[in-house]
């Protein structure tokens, strides 16, 4: 009788946020068509290692499983990326898993993306609307504009971007590619622009666009395929309008 398919995977833990992170591995039984969190959920269903020893269900984030939510990041044989559309059969195994170390690590594979959401508060990454009551009909975009905004909209705020820039780190204060791409979405906004100013305010200072070093790798290794770096170009332009307005006293936006 041949022995059965398993797959091998060797999971970074780490039991608490202050604790030395170490290496176990696992084998589980092989399923067609399985994707990293399918295999995370086998270890949560029988979580014993690959030396025969019981140990702790492994730790990670997931919600939605089809890639929109951002939830599920993490290193994957060394590449951070969505754990909800890394296909088992696609990857070489042994499969490692580790936290993406922009964050602050939780527990094991989980991490706490506050870093990011932070920014997206500095920049003020939303539609301000006057009042909670019907506004009515909001105001048209041009459609060759809506075809690009609606690119920069996909964000899901996964952090694979943030994890990929050699410039997002615990030295640093660079707020990341992807808080910069939405000051663009939402200064393109015909509402937005109404505190596009205020916005590129914001990424004129320390941690700003001046802490980018145009690696390009978050624009590879975005997982919806964001044009980042043709935002950050795009906002390198509208900066230094921005700077000559304030030289000048200019309240125009």
């Amino acid at each position: 009788m041949s022995e059965k398919k398993t797959i091998r995977l060797i999971v970074t833990r780490q039991d608490s946020p202050d604790s030395a992170p170490y290496e176990e591995e696992f084998e589980i039984p092989y399923r067609p068509n399985m994707n990293v969190i399918s295999a995370l959920m086998e270890i949560r269903r029988n979580p014993v290692n690959a030396k025969g020893e019981k140990t702790t269900p492994v730790t990670w984030d997931m919600n939605c499983l089809e890639e929109v939510c951002g939830a599920c990041s993490m290193v994957i044989n060394g590449k951070p990326r969505q754990s909800c559309t890394a296909l088992v059969d696609k990857l070489e195994q042994p499969i490692r898993l580790e936290p993406m170390r922009t964050f602050p690590v939780v527990r094991d594979l989980q991490v706490d993306r506050s870093r990011m959401f932070d920014s997206l508060k500095k920049v003020k990454a939303w539609i301000p609307i006057d009042g909670t009551y019907d506004l009515g009909p909001g105001p048209r975009m041009p459609e060759r504009k809506r075809q690009w905004a609606y690119e920069l909209s996909k964000c899901m705020t996964c952090g694979v971007c943030l994890e990929a820039c050699p410039n997002v780190n615990s030295k640093s204060n660079f707020i990341g590619p992807a808080p910069l791409s939405q000051v663009r979405l939402f200064n393109a906004h015909p509402t937005g622009a109404m505190h596009k100013a205020e916005r590129l305010q914001a990424i004129m200072g320390d941690g700003g666009l001046a802490n980018c070093g145009n690696s390009q790798n978050c624009v590879q290794s975005c997982p919806k395929g964001i044009p980042l770096t043709t935002s950050i170009a795009a906002l390198n332009r509208e900066t230094t309008i921005q700077m000559f307005r304030n030289f000048f006293g200019s309240d125009e936006v």
